[in-house]
């Protein structure tokens, strides 16, 4: 705790990181938070999991509780814009966790649920606004927020917003803000997009990166168990018998794929519940929650649903289907990894996911070890197999031009 301290955070601050059994930063808060107090702008690329909330909250808490002013009507300080609804109610969560007891006014706003209560929030001016950009443009383009008293932009998960769609939004929302701001951006991986885009917003930033690659082989202990798709449901049940696994992530590629496999597994007295975009927002804080309080023991996810899940003590993540993109394994399995600790990770791998896995390896510089002794184990070739040509299919493709 007495890292904490060299930071100059408030004491009030400090209780609250204690309260919350945070003993000593993260290498991102470490990095991060006095570059942030001295208000420079800041690049930092690091995944999920890291600590970077904090790395980026309590410096603005900080300085916000130190330096009160008279907020403006529909106005906030700050702004961090995030993806999805789940990591900006965590970020939210985080946030006003931090800042217990200091008066900050702050909101977070997303689609899915009334606007009233956000726009009343607005109206009274805010410290901290956290958002998403579909519900943010329609405050913006309503007339029920500016941006004139602006202070502190935060752009998280970037990489993330380009591969849900949202970067025009983004960049929308971006001119409407003040030039003269203190600018931070956090993204897992640098596309050519991103880079661009951080020239353009952030002026002689200081560039932190926390590499995800170190972060998956020190602390999580990987495994890849080859199978046919049919015996995918009895593995799982397999994997599940062994009580050490308390609480478990499993990331599906589809929603109807997750609520099957929640189906089966209440069906074999396991509680469980599925969190994807086909979900009420209410009902998947619920199902966030309940598996916070361990009122579940498995929470079934799709990729960008599993965007917010910010929770301590996951003792095994499960890929009942490999991702497409390699860089989301590495975000998947951090979430058994999380502030320091270490985690289990089991992949299920059909002979068609061959060159997805091969990627993977690729992508994190190491092979992923095959489990054998295990009931439903298929040896099946590492290398892609030659799908030879249909020269009738092939005809007949050309006629249908």
């Amino acid at each position: 705790m007495s890292e904490f301290k060299e930071f100059s955070l408030l004491e009030s601050i400090i209780e609250r990181i204690r309260l919350k059994g945070y003993k000593q930063p993260t290498p991102i808060q470490k990095e991060c938070i006095p570059v942030l107090i001295k208000g420079n702008d800041l690049l930092g690329i690091a995944q999920t999991g890291t600590g970077k909330t904090a790395a980026f909250s309590l410096p603005i808490i900080n300085d916000f509780a130190r330096n009160k002013t008279d907020i403006k009507a529909k106005s906030t300080r700050s702004l961090i814009l995030t993806p999805t609804r789940e990591l900006a109610s965590q970020i939210m969560q985080n946030i006003d966790d931090y800042s217990d007891g200091l008066g900050l006014k702050t909101k977070v706003v997303y689609g899915g649920v009334g606007r009233q209560g956000q726009v009343d929030s607005i109206a009274l001016g805010l410290d901290i606004l956290v958002a998403t950009p579909g519900r943010l443009l329609d405050l913006i383009e309503s007339g029920d927020i500016n941006f004139k008293a602006l202070e502190v932009f935060v752009l998280d998960e970037a990489d993330t917003m380009l591969d849900m769609g949202f970067f025009k939004d983004v960049q929308n929302i971006i001119s409407k803000l003040p030039k003269s701001r203190q600018t931070l951006l956090f993204s897992a991986t640098m596309p050519a997009e991103i880079e661009i885009l951080a020239e353009e917003i952030l002026t002689d930033p200081t560039k932190i990166q926390i590499t995800a690659q170190t972060v998956t082989i020190d602390l999580v202990n990987q495994s890849v168990y080859h199978l046919d798709k049919s015996n995918k449901i009895p593995l799982l049940f397999n994997i599940l018998k062994k009580s050490a696994y308390e609480k478990v992530l499993i990331f599906c590629k589809t929603k109807y794929g997750a609520d099957i496999i929640v189906k089966a597994l209440e069906k074999a007295s396991i509680t469980a519940a599925s969190l994807h975009s086909g979900k009420t927002q209410t009902v998947r804080e619920q199902a966030l929650q309940n598996f916070k309080d361990s009122n579940l023991r498995v929470l079934v996810a799709t990729d960008v649903a599993a965007r917010g899940i910010d929770v301590n003590n996951i003792t095994l993540v499960i890929n009942y289907n490999l991702p497409e993109d390699p860089r989301n394994y590495i975000h998947r399995i951090g979430r058994t990894a999380r502030a320091g600790k270490s985690g289990t990770a089991i992949s299920f791998a059909v002979e068609n996911d061959v060159s997805q896995l091969n990627n993977i390896e690729k992508s994190i510089g190491q092979v992923i070890p095959v489990v054998i002794e295990q009931p439903f184990h298929k040896e099946f070739s590492k290398a892609p197999k030659q799908v030879k040509k249909n020269k009738k299919v092939k005809k007949n493709h050309s006629r249908r031009r």
